[in-house]
């Protein structure tokens, strides 16, 4: 693996935190969103990553039980099957015909420390690449005095 692919890599996984960043800011938006029906009512949604692989040689790789990560990617984004929140409230504009309305199921604790996760983990890509960066422009000035 060349220090080139460095930046691949930290990209990938800076991409991969913003999607996971715009889902969180998306379910918190709709996090006391209202709905008459369970059918219509915003459910959490959470990005799936996928590990990004390469085969390699000199003793890496599937048959040896290891292989080279080459970054990440979202593959999905799905919607959580946790229950949703039911209240009964007959005054309620939205309310249905039994009185109750329907809430996200959206843990606003959750969703707070998926952004401070998320958040972490991007500053520390970029560190990487701020890191790799240096790194090579060292190199090229090895032979220079």
């Amino acid at each position: 693996m060349s220090l080139s692919n460095v930046f691949n890599i930290a990209g990938s996984a800076m991409s991969s935190q913003s999607i996971r960043l715009n889902t969180v800011a998306s379910n918190m938006a709709n996090a006391e969103s209202v709905s008459s029906s369970v059918d219509e009512t915003y459910r959490a949604r959470h990005p799936v990553f996928q590990l990004i692989q390469q085969q390699v040689q000199d003793g890496y790789g599937p048959e040896n039980g290891l292989s080279a990560g080459q970054g990440v990617q979202v593959v999905d984004v799905v919607e959580s099957e946790a229950p949703l929140r039911q209240q009964y409230e007959p005054n309620h504009p939205m309310a249905d015909e039994n009185g109750y309305v329907y809430y996200p199921n959206v843990n606003v604790v959750e969703e707070m420390t998926n952004m401070i996760s998320a958040s972490r983990s991007f500053q520390t890509n970029a560190d990487i690449m701020n890191t790799a960066k240096e790194m090579m422009q060292r190199v090229l000035t090895l032979g220079q005095s």
